[in-house]
């Protein structure tokens, strides 16, 4: 692995990681109520797309990072349609 890829690990790992936060305290209130809906559904859709190119270019930082981030950010839209006020 070269320092190009561990770059792109960090990078991708700090995004990422910038996520739990805020999937504990939703896990923890049990509300969602001030997340949006589309702007996570537009969100998801994303890193689904960026995931898919990672994998046709072979790019395991780009893999790695948002796999991670959409098995979190599909949490929270997870919360925002379970957790309804």
């Amino acid at each position: 692995m070269n320092s190009i890829q561990l770059l792109g690990l960090a990078a991708g790992g700090l995004t990422t990681a910038a996520f739990l936060p805020q999937v504990i305290k939703t896990w923890k209130s049990r509300s969602a109520k001030d997340l949006s809906l589309g702007m996570f559904s537009l969100f998801c859709l994303g890193v689904f797309l960026w995931l898919v190119y990672g994998i046709i270019v072979k790019d395991i930082p780009v893999i790695a990072a948002n796999l991670l981030t959409l098995l979190l950010a599909s949490t929270l839209l997870f919360f925002k349609l379970r957790f309804k006020e």
